[in-house]
């Protein structure tokens, strides 16, 4: 297959103006280190305007791929420009293929965590998603593995499942764990105060009710125990500079 590579990044939004800068999140809708990164460098390409202008910017992925970005990211760190969390879903490997297909093995994930923070650049881990009855009784060893690879926090996120995910998720349980689906879907309506996904946007993360409380209260316990989250990781925004770009009139000073 011929992979077609898009035209370079332009970064004219933060030319603009009356642009302020804010740290820019990646990875939060989809992964930005997709298999096609490997030839199509658009990630990279935006870490490179990120860098240049000296933009703040987060990161969450499960892939390994982001250590090859180390070149542009070690530099941003040493400016508090940027922070990475690896999302792991299960250290146990057989679970994590089953959910995870084509991600990057769960060992391999706490070695990129290891060798991004031994290279100066703060990544932290998320455990996410929490599924019910299906990987919750991970969490602490999960975070547990995340102090020991040199994180300083974390965070977990609870399962959701909008428009088409419910019923994939639906075929997925029935297909892997027989037996568990309608007790997975009773806990996951429990979470949504009765529905199976929650759009609100205060809510959708970590639920409500009790098994809502339960999952917070061990988070806390652990992160307690393994001395996770314990100081603020703001990005500095104080740093950047607008590009230059073609049309834009450079001030004179």
């Amino acid at each position: 297959m011929c992979i077609v590579r898009p035209d370079p990044i332009q970064p004219k939004e933060l030319a603009k103006p009356r642009y302020v800068c804010k740290p820019i999140a990646m990875g939060t809708n989809t992964d930005p280190y997709q298999p096609a990164e490997r030839q199509l460098r658009i990630t990279r390409d935006i870490i490179q305007v990120l860098h240049d202008c000296r933009h703040p910017l987060s990161i969450v992925t499960k892939s390994w791929l982001v250590e090859r970005d180390l070149d542009l990211l070690g530099p941003m760190a040493t400016h508090g420009l940027v922070k990475v969390f690896v999302s792991i879903t299960s250290l146990k490997h057989e679970l994590a293929r089953r959910l995870e297909p084509r991600a990057t093995a769960p060992a391999r994930r706490l070695k990129t965590v290891q060798t991004l923070n031994d290279a100066g650049v703060p990544t932290g881990v998320m455990f996410a998603p929490v599924i019910p009855f299906i990987n919750d009784s991970e969490m602490e060893h999960v975070l547990e593995q995340a102090a020991a690879a040199g994180a300083k926090t974390t965070g977990y996120i609870m399962l959701r499942l909008p428009n088409e995910v419910k019923q994939l998720f639906r075929e997925w349980l029935e297909t892997h764990e027989p037996g568990k689906t309608e007790h997975v879907f009773s806990i996951i309506r429990d979470l949504r105060s009765g529905r199976e996904n929650d759009p609100d946007y205060f809510t959708r993360m970590r639920g409500q009710g009790v098994y809502a409380d339960l999952v917070r209260s061990r988070f806390d316990n652990a992160c307690r125990k393994f001395g996770l989250n314990r100081g603020s990781w703001e990005l500095n925004t104080g740093l950047f500079e607008p590009p230059v770009t073609a049309g834009r009139q450079q001030t004179l000073f």
